[in-house]
């Protein structure tokens, strides 16, 4: 099984997989769900319940250029009426050096991805409306699947991405630093 197929049967059968069909619904420009969601949704289930990383909440990362924070909020709100249990961070990367300062400009969702600040963080998944899965993946999946912290390229003098491996590796014993 090639590691895209391996990462979709993980993820199919949980709330990461309940939740795609609704975003693509959204019909957001160029988007993806990333971050916390997948990486934690997959180490607990190879870790097991000893690995006490859950969803905080759901990182969708989307491109528009024309695109404002209400964009944003109106996908929030829409996500936030179909599941009301579960929390939602939206962003458009075309704007978010605007309103989180000292971020740079990204040219695309792939890039805003590539730059956050795990390599196990930045991994995309997303449907389509026929409901075929589609994957980002720039550092490929093999530390996401072997528990592995790393630091993405421009993120490796950073404290606050030492910080949070750090966090990591409290609530979840199995993994390693790179």
């Amino acid at each position: 099984m090639n590691s895209n197929t391996r990462l979709q049967t993980i993820l199919a059968d949980t709330p990461v997989g309940m939740i795609l069909p609704a975003i693509a619904q959204l019909h957001l420009p160029d988007w993806w769900l990333a971050g916390g969601a997948v990486r934690n949704t997959v180490w607990r289930a190879i870790f097991g319940d000893d690995c006490e990383l859950v969803i905080k909440d759901f990182d969708i990362a989307f491109y528009d250029i024309q695109g404002d924070r209400a964009q944003e909020l109106a996908a929030k709100a829409t996500l936030t009426e179909q599941f009301p249990d579960d929390q939602f961070d939206v962003k458009n990367q075309a704007s978010f050096n605007r309103w989180r300062k000292g971020e740079t400009t990204y040219q695309s969702t792939e890039d805003g991805i590539s730059q956050w600040l795990h390599t196990a963080t930045s991994v995309g998944v997303r449907v389509d409306l026929q409901g075929q899965w589609e994957f980002f993946t720039p550092y490929g999946l093999d530390d996401l699947f072997q528990g592995i912290i790393r630091t993405t390229p421009v993120h490796i003098d950073n404290p606050d991405a030492h910080q949070k491996a750090a966090s990591f590796l409290q609530k979840c014993p199995y993994l390693r630093l790179a």
